[in-house]
């Protein structure tokens, strides 16, 4: 009996989580990623300079430093001091700046100067954790591996009974459990569209969200 309202639970969840997404979808029907690049060395580097800064402060950084850096090659042979000065505006430039050149220089000893396409690569460059691979493989490769959650991404999937966790990697395994695979990429859109938008850290408009019928609202 326990085993069945189990298996009931999961499948009352996953239809739930369904009737979110295609909300959502039309909702944002052109929801992408925010941070501007050209291609997977552009998004690759602009992500890792994102943890902890918003996507608006790196999209003001990324045309001085891509100007004098265009490609992995180029930063691989870049001055950690240079690199700090133009990425000082991101917070924790020291670190940013040593993890993009740590990162460029394994792109080419590694991997011929072009950015990997497989999660297990790309989690062996400096800076890059699943949040990042995720973004480059499914923004720039079309892979699907698994979701992007950052703070927007978190915080609505507990709002919306997705997860009980806090941990990023449970929760990116618990909404990879409800949603399927070809859709984990767009989901991250999504959700980030829907956070900045109506569902805001602090006052979030409940009162006028769309999905306020299949939202908890935990933690609101």
């Amino acid at each position: 009996m326990a085993a069945k309202k189990t298996t009931a639970a999961a499948g009352d969840a996953k239809k739930r989580a369904g009737s979110i997404y295609r909300k959502l979808v039309k909702l944002y029907p052109a929801a992408h990623t925010a941070l501007e690049h050209r291609d997977a060395y552009q998004l690759l580097v602009a992500t890792i300079l994102s943890a902890q800064c918003t996507d608006e402060r790196v999209n003001k950084t990324t045309p001085a430093l891509f100007g004098k850096y265009p490609d992995a090659a180029t930063l691989a042979e870049s001055e950690q001091e240079d690199v700090e000065k133009i990425v000082h505006s991101c917070g924790f430039y020291r670190a940013k700046a040593k993890n993009i050149r740590g990162a460029a220089q394994v792109i080419v000893e590694q991997f011929d100067g072009n950015v990997p396409q497989t999660m297990d690569q790309l989690l062996k460059l400096p800076g890059v954790a699943r949040k990042t691979a995720n973004c480059v493989l499914g923004n720039c490769f079309g892979k699907n591996e698994g979701v992007v959650v950052d703070t927007h991404v978190k915080r609505l999937a507990f709002r919306m009974g997705f997860t009980k966790h806090a941990d990023p990697v449970k929760v990116e395994r618990d909404l990879m459990t409800l949603i399927p695979r070809k859709n984990w990429t767009m989901l991250s859109h999504l959700l980030i569209y829907h956070g900045r938008q109506v569902c805001m850290a602090r006052g979030p408009k409940c009162d006028e969200c769309p999905l306020a019928d299949l939202c908890p609202k935990n933690g609101v």
